[in-house]
């Protein structure tokens, strides 16, 4: 696509990180100490970790900081700002099972934790290990309150029973952010070694693996975590006490549908759940890939009642890249938008777009916007990757391989 394509949604700016524009899934914003408003963004793949926007002026961002990785087999594909600590992940591409080499182990995979109150200068703090012989690391985590970091990783004691199992739900207790200690841990049964439960039937089509996913937790329900765990489905664990989390729901459409289910976002005061799953093959080949509302008024009896809308799959599975369902605007707590109604989502190669779930059995789509192909992208569209929308309904989108951060501004109320 040689132009952008907006409706309701217009360009404030885009800033392309120095050349290095390929963002993954993390981002958050700091007000700093002396009123600054700092975008963090972890980047998609090596050589940068994560880089660091002033974005006070939103028609003119500048890049302050911008950090190297230790070498190209690793990524820093999610962080999160919670006042002025940030945590980032570390994921390596693949595990020693993977590589096929025993004993083999990537690092660094784990967390580690930064102090950004001074945002130009970021200094690590801690870093908790998660590599072994059959781990990646950490693929995405969730730090809101302050006090726990939920994430989805491996670990040096977990073998799994096939090594596109490798990551599980965990909990770090970070009050004191020298020393992170794991206070619980949950896997879908039958997927570690020793288990006494069978392992999972593979998808018979696209096995992407049983993992945990995003692993979402609000200060409305801390009892609760909304985990997403690929083609396992989504689950709600009760974390009440942390040391023991257990399931008390599941749903999931994986068969038939494709699976790699990727979040789930909780609409608490209305009883309902938006859960994405994420398209992961080029071309749509993994299609369909759904944004799915869910009925979950009885936690114990989910049922799905609604899909977002889409544009048509044969106008844009051959423009380049992925075209389907991936992030959501996740109402974190924070410098953040909030709603039950109004939701945001990524679908790589048609944008970023804004739904009213007011009717939730018919949502609507009110706007998008989706840029023209980036310069330099090797998939020859644009990719939007993420998307996080500010208190002040300014919306952020990332493209995963040269577009960097486009700022955007909504032309409706919402």
């Amino acid at each position: 696509m040689s132009q952008d394509k907006a409706w309701n949604m217009k360009l404030v700016s885009q800033n392309t990180l120095e050349g290095f524009g390929g963002v993954g899934e993390g981002m958050g914003i700091q007000i700093a100490k002396d009123g600054r408003r700092i975008m963090w963004l972890a980047h998609e793949g090596a050589p940068k970790n994560f880089t660091g926007l002033d974005i006070s002026d939103l028609k003119n961002p500048q890049v302050i900081v911008q950090t190297e990785l230790p070498h190209d087999h690793v990524r820093s594909n999610s962080l999160e700002v919670t006042g002025d600590i940030m945590a980032v992940a570390y994921q390596c591409w693949k595990s020693a099972d993977q590589f096929g080499v025993p004993g083999f182990n990537e690092e660094p995979a784990g967390i580690e934790l930064f102090d950004i109150s001074d945002p130009e200068n970021p200094k690590s703090i801690s870093f908790f290990d998660c590599s072994g012989p059959h781990s990646m690391g950490v693929h995405q985590l969730w730090f809101a309150d302050g006090e726990f970091i939920h994430f989805a990783g491996g670990a040096p004691d977990f073998e799994p029973n096939n090594p596109k199992d490798s990551q599980f739900y965990r909990c770090l207790d970070v009050r004191n952010p020298s020393k992170p200690e794991e206070v619980g841990r949950w896997w879908y049964p039958g997927t570690r070694k020793g288990d006494a439960e069978a392992p999972p039937s593979r998808h018979p089509t696209f096995d992407s693996g049983f993992r945990a996913h995003n692993t979402n937790v609000y200060p409305e329900r801390p009892d609760r975590c909304y985990l997403a765990y690929l083609d396992g489905g989504m689950f709600i664990l009760d974390i009440s006490d942390k040391s023991k989390p257990k399931a008390i729901s599941s749903w999931n459409p994986h068969p038939p549908y494709p699976g790699f289910m990727h979040t789930v976002l909780p609409l608490l005061e209305r009883d309902l759940l938006i859960v994405s799953d994420e398209s992961v093959k080029e071309g749509a080949a993994d299609w369909p890939k759904l944004t799915w509302v869910v009925d979950a008024r009885q936690e114990d009896n989910l049922v799905p009642i609604s899909t977002l809308p889409m544009p048509p799959v044969e106008e844009y599975r051959n423009l380049g890249g992925r075209f389907g369902s991936h992030n959501l605007h996740e109402n974190r707590p924070g410098p953040a938008y909030r709603s039950n109604n109004i939701i945001f989502s990524t679908f790589f190669n048609v944008g970023v777009r804004s739904y009213d779930l007011s009717n939730p059995y018919q949502p609507q789509e009110i706007a998008h916007f989706v840029p023209q192909a980036p310069t330099g992208s090797r998939a020859g569209a644009v990719q939007i990757n993420d998307v996080f929308v500010d208190e002040n309904q300014i919306v952020y989108a990332v493209d995963r391989f040269a577009g960097g951060l486009y700022i955007l501004e909504m032309e409706i109320d919402i």
